[in-house]
């Protein structure tokens, strides 16, 4: 966005004015409750409700505030997270690592294959896809990989367990699926070691959309308006979605809620990441009844101190 329309959105638009200021760090002064009620109300446009939360979205901004495991640090962090999957699930549902770094300088790019991964290791939108070196835009990933490492990704939506997570860059294998283009994510909805239904990403880099399903594979009217749902897109049931189902199950036993992400490649199954807060909690449903529904399958545990 040019400098122009930014200016221009600051003005007119309040919702684009509020998480810019957020960006830039304003609110940082605030209080975690107070930042998130203030948050809620410019997202949502309604009141937070802490005292007896009923929709998804208010949980989560509860989860937030009152379920301190210090467990959830090492679940976050995108390279500490690979030994605490293999310890549960084995190393084979890991994708390769390829390199850790501190420093966007500190990569050898000749070094790498020509089609790789890279991504920040604390936070959710930084991910670069390297199909083939000689076409990457190595400019626009450096600049916002140099960014995101600067940016103190748990003031954004007050997600504490950032707060512990080193900024870094991690390089992984590239993979695809059958697609022989992109890897379908495939993200389990987990409500106390149960999965309730799960979403199946695609077309991730073109025109983004996420089908909602029960774990018998039966399509959902489900969806949040920044991914919607596209239920003329006929999908096929999964390789091993019992499997994967399992998997997310073990993954999430003792976790108030937790999604977690797999992928699927020729019926081997492989770790994506685990999501404590999904959209920080900010997404809007397609419908409200989806906010309801998915907040009535969530029991909240008995609050923990904050630190």
């Amino acid at each position: 966005m040019s400098k122009k329309n930014t200016l221009i959105k600051l003005i007119t638009d309040k919702d684009f004015r509020w998480v810019y200021m957020g960006r830039k760090s304003f609110f940082n002064y605030m209080p975690d409750e107070e930042f998130l009620r203030k948050k809620y109300k410019h997202q949502l446009h309604k009141d937070l409700n802490l005292d007896n939360p009923k929709d998804f979205n208010e949980k989560i901004q509860w989860l937030k505030l009152y379920n301190r495991n210090p467990e959830y640090v090492q679940m976050v962090d995108k390279v500490s997270v690979k030994d605490y999957i293999a310890d549960r699930i084995g190393a084979e549902h890991i994708i390769p690592t390829l390199g850790v770094y501190d420093k966007y300088e500190d990569i050898d790019f000749d070094s790498l294959p020509d089609q790789f991964v890279i991504k920040c290791t604390h936070d959710s939108a930084s991910t670069f896809v390297c199909s083939d070196k000689k076409t990457f835009d190595f400019k626009k990933a450096r600049k916002k990989i140099k960014s995101s490492l600067k940016t103190n990704y748990a003031m954004l939506g007050r997600e504490w367990p950032y707060y512990s997570v080193k900024p870094r860059i991690i390089i992984e294998k590239f993979m695809v699926d059958e697609s022989g283009t992109e890897l379908k994510d495939y993200k389990f909805f987990c409500f106390n070691g149960e999965v309730k239904c799960f979403s199946v990403d695609f077309n991730r880099f073109t025109n983004h959309r996420a089908n909602y399903y029960t774990p018998d594979f039966e399509l959902l009217t489900l969806g949040k308006k920044l991914c919607p749902p596209d239920p003329d897109q006929k999908l096929d049931k999964p390789q091993h979605l019992d499997e994967m189902i399992r998997i997310a199950e073990q993954l999430s036993a003792g976790v108030p809620f937790l999604r977690v992400d797999l992928y699927n490649i020729n019926g081997q199954i492989y770790f994506g990441e685990l999501t404590l807060f999904p959209a920080s909690g900010f997404s809007p449903f397609v419908t409200d009844e989806w906010d309801r529904t998915m907040g009535d399958w969530l029991t909240l545990p008995a609050k923990t101190p904050q630190n």
